[in-house]
């Protein structure tokens, strides 16, 4: 498939799925408030911030389709976002650390003034992890572009997750295998 698209998001990660999709793409960032209505579940929080980033292109694009995610971790009814620093990220893991959250990316399509959102669930597992794996990951990783605080393809996912419910990718950032079949509907 050959597809001309816009990605929006400057995650690296997302960037890497689409290659190993062997997706071209072109990067463009804009600015976009991240705020969202309190009265949103968690899955209508993913889809409405990706809905956002993609409305600031739809005067702009041409033939293109603009991609645009969001990706949470919920741990019951709160939504961790990104860390503000070393110490809320120690928070966070510590939070996680032997219980079970969700991950849920929100992603929008956007493609001739049309969009197209839909969003993936994930259940992670964390085992219990000692104050020390928590601090000395923080202090190597610096998770602080990482909702949760974590990448699961790093340190602490590789030794601390113990099961998974659902798409890997889609807790990497992107639902790949979902975002595939609606690129194939366009």
């Amino acid at each position: 498939m050959n597809y001309n698209i816009i990605l929006a998001s400057k995650s690296p990660r997302r960037q890497e799925l689409l290659r190993l999709m062997d997706i071209e793409f072109r990067m463009v960032l804009k600015d976009v408030d991240e705020s969202y209505p309190d009265s949103l579940t968690p899955e209508e929080v993913a889809v409405y911030i990706a809905t956002k980033k993609a409305e600031a292109f739809d005067e702009t694009v041409g033939e293109e389709i603009v991609l645009t995610a969001d990706t949470i971790v919920c741990i019951d009814d709160l939504i961790l976002g990104k860390p503000e620093d070393a110490a809320h990220a120690v928070e966070m893991l510590q939070l996680l650390s032997g219980r079970m959250h969700r991950v849920i990316t929100g992603v929008c399509l956007l493609y001739k003034h049309q969009y197209h959102s839909f969003y993936d669930v994930s259940e992670v597992y964390f085992g219990k992890l000692t104050a020390e794996e928590i601090i000395n990951y923080v202090d190597k990783y610096k998770p602080f572009d990482k909702a949760g605080s974590y990448g699961i393809q790093e340190r602490i996912g590789l030794i601390g997750i113990e099961r998974i419910n659902g798409s890997y990718t889609n807790v990497v950032g992107l639902p790949t295998e979902k975002l595939y079949r609606e690129l194939e509907k366009l």
